[in-house]
């Protein structure tokens, strides 16, 4: 029998725009018991962008915990609560992604959703208000209830700079201050490969999840391969998931096939579409789009020609996929057969990076690269474009 949750959730704004954080718990539904606190600052936002922010939060909580749970969420925004029970249109344009990032969390049929007064959503408005706090001080907010629940009295308040999460995804790897002494236990490994050639690689051409879905070329067939018998050699890989294009699919299936793996497809994985730039080179692109292509290098949110995605748009999807799949394969290696923009935003959000980095890195294909996630949210970038098993 599926575990059944309670999700309550809120968010404030000090000025409607301004200073903003949100909060939420989770709690069995059966019990009460607390399982999970979450709370962040999110620098200058509006009420119903902090509220969103809470759910996105609360829901990522509880899939952590257990993603086949079923989960009532209760907050006491009516707002929310209508637009995401499907009964009142979403208009406003801040709030459409953050309701997909919220449907996305858990399959549809799965949560509910329920209006309760203020007054009994004390908790999640409390943690809200001590997220605000802690960034009106420059710190950042540490949950008193870890995962799984279990008060735990006394933790200390992180002394860390807070972020903008409207900008920026959670960066799962912020580094703590010194070397923490506490048995973590198993990270959870991300191998990162990105797909073997295809006719565009060697051209360099924009090549996203918007343009021609190509296959492998002869060259990526051979890299697949080579890359397969490097992985098997050293036996880690516990599981693969790939990318849904098609030549990540390729290369996939090559490396499971040698391993004797299964391979799961993670929508969240796909490269960014690049809009009308699908298929042209850089060149062709400046020449033709001089003017978009400056607003792009300059800005992550800025998107290409013809309605691609902005890196930060990217950034949220990849950073949403990567929250699941450490749920799912917690302490275990997983290949992640993807390509050069969810590789490089992994590998930045890592080390705590800025957007421009993405720009800063090279990413050859069939090259691997590693990320692990530690059980107190840290992460560490352990390898970049490795690519001795091309040689």
């Amino acid at each position: 029998m599926a575990r059944r949750f309670v999700v309550e959730a809120d968010g404030g704004s000090r000025g409607n725009p301004g200073p903003a954080g949100y909060g939420a718990v989770v709690s069995d539904a059966e019990t009460g018991e607390t399982l999970a606190e979450v709370a962040e600052y999110i620098g200058t936002a509006t009420n119903n962008v902090a509220e969103y922010k809470g759910l996105v939060a609360g829901l990522r909580a509880a899939y952590a915990l257990d993603p086949e749970a079923e989960v009532r969420v209760r907050m006491d925004s009516k707002l929310v609560i209508e637009q995401m029970s499907g009964r009142w249109k979403i208009k406003h344009p801040d709030m459409r992604p953050l309701a997909a990032e919220a449907k996305a969390v858990f399959p549809a049929g799965r949560v509910s959703y329920e209006w309760i007064p203020r007054e009994r959503n004390k908790h999640a408005d409390r943690l809200a208000n001590e997220a605000m706090d802690a960034g009106k001080r420059g710190e950042q907010w540490r949950p008193k209830v870890p995962p799984g629940g279990t008060l735990a009295a006394g933790a200390p308040e992180a002394a860390a700079p807070a972020d903008d999460a409207l900008a920026e995804p959670a960066a799962t790897g912020a580094p703590a201050v010194g070397w923490g002494s506490a048995d973590l236990g198993t990270p959870a490994t991300f191998v990162l490969l990105r797909h073997g050639e295809t006719p565009l690689t060697p051209e360099k051409r924009f090549s996203g999840s918007g343009g021609t879905d190509p296959s492998l070329s002869p060259v990526g067939r051979h890299q697949a391969e080579r890359v397969a018998a490097a992985l098997a050699a050293r036996g880690t890989i516990q599981a693969v998931v790939t990318s849904p294009l098609l030549r990540c699919r390729e290369t996939a299936d090559v490396v499971a096939r040698r391993l004797g793996l299964d391979v799961r497809v993670d929508e969240g994985l796909r490269e960014t579409d690049f809009g009308a730039w699908e298929g042209l080179t850089f060149a062709e692109v400046k020449e033709r789009f001089p003017d978009d292509l400056a607003a792009w290098l300059a800005s992550s949110k800025a998107a290409p020609t013809g309605g691609g995605e902005s890196f930060a748009s990217v950034a949220r999807r990849v950073a949403l996929s990567r929250d699941k799949l450490i749920a799912r394969y917690p302490g275990r290696t997983v290949l992640l057969v993807t390509h050069v923009t969810p590789i490089k935003t992994l590998a930045r959000l890592a080390l705590g990076a800025p957007p421009e980095a993405l720009f800063r890195m090279e990413l050859s294909a069939a090259s691997l690269s590693a990320v692990a996630y530690y059980a107190d949210g840290n992460a560490s970038l352990r390898l970049l474009n490795e690519t001795a098993h091309l040689r």
